[in-house]
């Protein structure tokens, strides 16, 4: 499944992307704000992820859907993008996701989390969507602002960042389906 933007295509994560994948995310300014991120980060980390996404991809019920970010004239991972971790009554998903530094301060990431709100409101019937983010990541905390996600509240010490060993307090976001419409048009303006 690959879901198109103006200038992306989210689509499945390949073999292919591991060079591009392990040389993304061997950085700290990326890993220092992701849980399950270790650093350095090497093909074989790539290798296992990608490995598993395939295997995630043919589970029934599905219930993980991440997507490589690629710009379309350069046809390479630059990011990855998710929604995932439903309850089994498909009620909420997990949003995630991480860009390349080289693409930050480009709408890139913006382009990407509109379509995938959209596609899990639209496709996957999710009636929630939760995004947690250590609470210290201003831009990401400012993303979700823009997409009008709620702060639900802050939970203090909660996730251990494998890259840095920090433990972080974290911020937990949630968009319901019944706002999307009106938060959707007001970013058209």
């Amino acid at each position: 499944m690959t879901i198109e933007t103006k200038r992306l295509l989210l689509r499945p994560v390949i073999k292919k992307d591991e060079e591009d994948l392990a040389k993304a995310l061997n950085n700290i300014n990326i890993s220092k704000w992701i849980v399950p991120m270790p650093h350095p980060y090497k093909k074989k980390d790539a290798e296992w992820w990608i490995n598993n996404q395939i295997k995630k991809r043919k589970e029934k019920p599905r219930i993980d859907y991440h997507f490589a970010i690629e710009l379309k004239p350069n046809k390479r991972l630059i990011g990855v993008i998710g929604i995932f971790g439903f309850d089994k009554y498909k009620i909420k998903g997990e949003l995630g996701y991480w860009l390349d530094q080289k693409y930050w301060k480009q709408g890139i990431m913006s382009e990407a989390i509109e379509k995938i709100i959209e596609f899990s409101f639209s496709k996957l019937k999710l009636k929630k969507i939760n995004l947690p983010i250590f609470a210290k990541n201003n831009s990401s905390n400012a993303l979700a602002k823009k997409f009008g996600f709620k702060l639900e509240g802050k939970l203090r010490k909660n996730a251990r960042c494998q890259a840095t060993n920090k433990i972080h307090d974290e911020n937990v976001w949630g968009l319901l389906k019944k706002e999307w419409p009106k938060i959707k048009k007001g970013l058209k303006k």
